[in-house]
């Protein structure tokens, strides 16, 4: 039967959510109901929240979420009622090209981008209409409907605020280093960035065994936070010349440099920070229509590569597991990432606190 849910939904009319009721239906064919247990607060969804992306509107935010299933729809088979799970926002369609080749977030027949379901539809509604599930997740309501590939199944004893984390910030950090990269042991790197997404990315450079670890970010806190998930060396951009700094602590620039934020004028300087060869990856994503002024003369005389980053090239219904497995085993301390734990009236602040850089990751716990 349809119920009710709260949900944090964005009407398009500025930058406040709005905590309301909506109706959740019950789940079509290859669908599953989940009753989420949480959903992180990311900067994808600050974004949409202030109009630098544009979206189908009202949309239930979030995107990062973990839950339980409560129901599925005919010829689910990959998971159960009762078995917990956490959310792709992309879910992979498991038959274009892209997920042939085992590259699931570039699958081209998705339509998460769009706020949909596979066969164009929502589960979400309110007394005027649609609502939108943002990337068709909709993770900041009780309750949500996804498609079947996009719930993956992990162990119980993952905390479901841990397992949020995997589904965006985590894979996107640590697959930006062992997918797209792929650093090899005894690597140089700098990480441009050091909020939830960067700080992931400083635990995958220390899983990889990369050295030195050299975090960069104006908020000493992030900094501390870096230093304590393997960051050997840190550099305060507010006070220091960081491509000078990172020279000085490789000798000679990183052999991998990582953008974490999505800013135009920390994208362009990171070719400044790598050694002849070496390999920067764009994780930060920008506001629609930015544009980066890159010396192309410098980059290619110097073998420099610049590859972009999406989703840290995950396949979730692999990933996903692995990273549960290595929190499970402590290769990941994930729980360190989690400043704040906060109900879903408090996610307003938890964006203004976004905004100002004063906190490594909220996430929103559900009763």
């Amino acid at each position: 039967m349809p119920r009710t849910a709260m949900a944090a939904v964005h009407d398009g009319d500025g930058g406040v959510l709005k905590v309301r009721e909506v109706t959740v239906a019950d789940p079509g064919p290859e669908e599953v109901l989940v009753r989420l247990g949480a959903s992180g607060v990311c900067g994808s969804d600050r974004h949409v929240i202030d109009g630098e992306w544009t979206l189908p509107t009202p949309t239930v935010l979030g995107h990062e979420g973990a839950g339980v299933v409560e129901a599925v729809g005919a010829g689910v088979t990959d998971v159960a009622p009762g078995d917990n799970v956490i959310l792709s926002w992309c879910y992979p369609c498991r038959r274009c090209r892209a997920c042939a080749a085992g590259k699931a977030w570039a699958c081209t027949g998705t339509r998460s981008g769009e706020c949909l379901l596979p066969d164009g539809t929502t589960r979400l509604s309110d007394e005027n209409g649609v609502v939108y599930p943002y990337l068709a997740v909709g993770t900041m309501s009780e309750y949500t409907v996804v498609p079947e590939s996009a719930a993956v199944r992990v162990p119980a004893e993952v905390p479901f605020d841990v397992a949020s984390l995997i589904g965006c910030s985590i894979a996107t950090g640590v697959g930006a280093v062992v997918n797209n990269a792929r650093v090899p042991a005894g690597a140089s790197a700098a990480v441009v960035g050091c909020g939830g997404v960067g700080l992931a990315v400083v635990m995958g450079l220390t899983l990889a065994g990369a050295y030195p670890i050299i975090a960069v970010d104006t908020a000493e806190e992030k900094l501390a936070a870096a230093r304590s998930l393997g960051a050997t060396h840190t550099v305060r951009a507010d006070k220091e010349p960081v491509a000078t700094v990172v020279e000085e602590i490789t000798g000679g620039g990183a052999d991998y440099a990582f953008e974490v934020i999505g800013r135009v004028e920390t994208i362009e300087t990171l070719p400044s920070l790598l050694a002849p060869g070496g390999v920067g990856v764009l994780v930060g994503l920008p506001p629609e229509g930015a544009r980066a002024g890159i010396d192309v003369l410098e980059l290619a005389e110097s073998g420099k590569t610049l590859i972009g980053s999406n989703y840290g090239g995950a396949v979730p219904s692999l990933d996903f597991p692995r990273l549960a497995g290595l929190y499970l085993a402590g290769r990941l301390p994930l729980d360190s990432l989690i400043s704040h734990r906060i109900r879903l009236d408090e996610v307003n602040d938890a964006f203004d606190a976004m905004r100002a850089g004063t906190r490594t990751r909220s996430v929103i716990v559900f009763e």
